[in-house]
């Protein structure tokens, strides 16, 4: 396994956020929704698309928080423009699984 230095950790940022918008995807090669999370009042609600319909249903995702890449640059994903990667574990059979916080903190909390 490679090893990174700390600076390299911290130039991460991953933070916590409340999807507040979830649709249907039908335009992505595998299926995925389209989700807006919103990261509070310093980042604001961002974009992201998420191949997660193996697991979750779309009226399960709304409230729910996330943790999230905020500093990748933004990438187009066939009709949207993605501006943040919703984290997940990948299981045996290939479905995600999201990585969540298991208490609620404020939006935007940074991964320490």
């Amino acid at each position: 396994m490679e090893t990174i230095e700390w600076g390299d950790f911290e130039r991460v940022q991953i933070r916590a956020g409340t999807i507040v918008e979830v649709e249907d995807f039908p335009q992505a090669r595998r299926p995925a929704y389209k989700l807006r999370v919103d990261f509070g009042a310093g980042l604001g609600v961002l974009k992201s698309s998420a191949q997660i319909t193996d697991l979750y249903a779309r009226e399960e995702l709304e409230g729910r928080q996330v943790l999230a890449v905020v500093n990748f640059p933004a990438k187009q994903i066939g009709p949207i423009r993605s501006e943040c990667l919703v984290t997940g574990l990948h299981r045996e059979d290939g479905a995600v699984v999201l990585a969540v916080p298991d208490k609620p903190v404020p939006n935007g909390a940074r991964l320490a």
